[in-house]
């Protein structure tokens, strides 16, 4: 199948980076959007892992403990989105006990994706990347910080979404700019003009008979 040489998947990047930014600066000003914010990323992270990772991963033990995990990630990141949806005063902040709850839900997401590494890494001999590695020691770290923070508000939060989401339309805007720019590359060679063949004269040549001369001989008269 012919590769196309032109896409429009830049328009869409385009857009999804001036939705990243406004989403972010509404949840620095706005408190209960981040409830939901937070309730449908855990959701999603946690649905789209399911089928890869189950399907390579090579004991049945560890496949037993991520599905668990996923499953606990996924009613939490539920209750989190239906709080945010109805759970919520005049001002928009969680009504009691949501809003403690809200930030033990994060502590124990934090915690559960961080033990669940460890132990996979520690007791069955799971390879993992340098990065992966320092990304649950970052969220063993914001999962006790939590836990130990007893005024938490949930617009600490929001300016943590806030810096992720302007740093993946900075992603975005760059991903969709090359895009763009081959686009405007393949428009440029369709609308050059085409220079025309050179008339060249062809001569055609005729074949020639070569009539095989049959030597006589001369004839004597004496």
């Amino acid at each position: 199948m012919v590769k196309p040489k032109y896409g429009y998947g830049w328009a869409l990047k385009f857009v999804l980076a001036a939705v990243l930014i406004a989403v972010g600066i509404f949840m620095v000003v706005s408190e209960d959007i981040v409830y939901i914010i937070t309730g449908f990323t855990i959701v999603i992270f946690s649905i789209f892992r399911v089928y890869p990772l189950l399907k390579s991963l090579n004991k049945e033990v560890l496949r037993t403990i991520n599905l668990i995990e996923i499953l606990i990630a996924i009613v939490l990141g539920a209750i989190m989105i239906y709080a945010g949806f109805t759970q919520k005063d005049s001002s928009g902040a969680l009504i009691s006990p949501w809003d403690g709850l809200y930030r033990w839900f994060l502590v124990f997401f934090l915690y559960t994706r961080g033990l669940v590494f460890f132990v996979s890494t520690t007791f069955f001999n799971e390879k993992t990347e340098v990065p992966k590695f320092i990304f649950h020691i970052v969220a063993l770290t914001l999962g006790s910080i939590l836990a130990v923070s007893s005024d938490f508000e949930a617009k600490t939060l929001g300016w943590i979404f806030f810096i992720i989401s302007i740093g993946g339309a900075v992603y975005l805007s760059f991903d969709g700019y090359g895009g763009y720019r081959k686009y405007r590359e393949y428009q440029k060679s369709i609308n050059q003009p085409k220079e025309k063949p050179k008339d060249r004269n062809v001569e055609k040549d005729l074949p020639k008979h070569i009539e095989d001369e049959v030597e006589q001989p001369e004839t004597y008269i004496s």
